[in-house]
């Protein structure tokens, strides 16, 4: 636990020194659809 404590912490300390913001690389739309065909697939799958 603490070996994954100390892998986050050293992930945030490099992120924050050089941080990049979040793109959306699709609309809204595309994201509903892609969500509704997945949700659709794993409900007829039969299991």
């Amino acid at each position: 636990m603490q070996a994954l404590v100390k892998d986050i912490r050293a992930w945030i300390a490099s992120w924050n020194e050089d941080p990049k913001p979040f793109v959306w690389a699709k609309t809204a739309e595309e994201i509903l659809d892609a969500l509704f065909s997945y949700c659709r697939r794993i409900t007829a799958s039969g299991h």
